[in-house]
């Protein structure tokens, strides 16, 4: 739901020059044009938005990045993110709540840290295709989401925080 980008955007700043590497039909990346960014978007698979590209073998990107990545490869997008971009610079990443969870994941967050998780106090909605009203049609979601925001170079505990 776009209304994802507004709740990020009231509690985090980014920089001007935004990558959107997994935009889909390009709800994110339009709600981020709206809050007055430059945005860049792309995705694997053309849904008809953005231009068609493989994020994993994007060299660098001097900018932030937003997205909501595939869940099952959102390990390798945060990874390959914070490798591309120059300190200081910002990752922020849609996913479930219970990424939190797992070994290989916990590894993941003594190595890198999120600055900042933002967990959804009430349940914002991820739909297939962007069907969200007919996910809301079907009564919703019941499954629980957060921003997790990285700064390229931050080594300090992870704050979290309530959004909505």
């Amino acid at each position: 739901d776009p209304k994802a980008i507004d709740l990020l955007c009231q509690v985090e700043k980014f920089d001007k020059n935004i990558l959107e590497p997994a935009c889909g039909q390009g709800h994110l990346s339009k709600r981020l044009i709206e809050h007055g960014y430059q945005v860049l978007s792309y995705d694997l698979i053309d849904r008809g938005y953005g231009m068609q590209n493989d994020f994993l073998k994007t060299k660098n990107w001097n900018g932030d990045i937003i997205t909501n990545p595939p869940y099952k490869i959102a390990k390798e997008f945060i990874k390959h993110s914070l490798s591309i971009i120059p300190i200081g610079n910002k990752v922020a990443m849609f996913l479930k709540l219970q990424f939190m969870e797992g070994k290989a994941r916990k590894q993941l967050f003594k190595c890198h840290p999120p600055k900042t998780i933002y967990v959804s106090s009430s349940r914002i909605l991820c739909a297939k295709n962007g069907d969200f009203d007919g996910m809301i049609a079907g009564g919703g979601s019941a499954v629980a989401y957060a921003w997790y925001v990285w700064e390229k170079g931050y080594s300090g505990k992870t704050t979290i925080e309530w959004i909505n």
